[in-house]
């Protein structure tokens, strides 16, 4: 195995997108490339990709795939210069829980995103 980048279902592509570019996210690529109906994209940060997809693009294909938000997922992202970042977005943001130092060592917090999804970001502080 190479590497994970998870397929995100979301309702709205464009609402998505606006918001994970508040966390420093870019758009690499979409489907259609240009336009408002997007029911794909592919964004960006340092080493982190995430992919988004509308309900409505596998409906026929997968109806396996719930069409809840949000759901039992909790997207753990690693990165450094933690507080700078938390600083960067806390006021953008849906904080569920602000900077702490966890028992294992890492300093996290937890947002929520656009869609209902919990986004944990952490980083080994010494």
């Amino acid at each position: 195995m190479e590497s994970l980048s998870p397929n995100i279902f979301v309702k709205d592509i464009n609402e998505t997108i606006a918001f994970y570019k508040h966390l420093g996210f870019h758009l690499i690529m979409s489907v259609p490339e240009e336009g408002t109906d997007l029911v794909w994209a592919m964004m960006m940060n340092g080493n982190v990709t995430v992919m988004f997809q509308t309900y409505e693009s596998l409906a026929d294909e997968l109806p396996e795939i719930s069409r809840k938000d949000g759901g039992s997922l909790l997207l753990y992202i690693r990165l450094t210069h933690i507080i700078e970042f938390f600083e960067s977005v806390k006021d953008k943001v849906t904080v569920l829980k602000g900077l702490e130092k966890t028992f294992y060592g890492a300093t996290e917090f937890s947002i929520l995103d656009n869609n209902n999804y919990v986004l944990t970001f952490a980083e080994d502080i010494a």
